[in-house]
């Protein structure tokens, strides 16, 4: 009790084939396998794929960055003087 046989799968499946009418049905299982079929196709892609900007911690640095120099380092000691 409280589980699904494939005797109350298959009731299920004509009743839902009953209600959608067969094409509808088709078509609502083929768009689920195109999206099943789109996702593993995104999962398989390469990562370092040229095409795509590189990430944050792969990319080149801006020159905001670049120009940015500490204040203190890391002992605490200030490094440089902007008053």
């Amino acid at each position: 009790m409280g589980g699904l046989s494939p005797v109350h799968l298959i009731i299920f499946a004509v009743i839902a084939i009953l209600l959608l009418g067969g094409g509808r049905f088709s078509n609502l299982m083929g768009d689920v396998a195109k999206g099943v079929k789109n996702f593993k196709k995104g999962m398989a892609e390469e990562d370092h794929d040229p095409s795509r900007p590189a990430s944050r911690i792969e990319g080149k640095r801006t020159d905001a960055q670049q120009g940015a120099a500490p204040a203190f380092d890391r002992d605490g000691n200030r490094v440089r003087d902007d008053r």
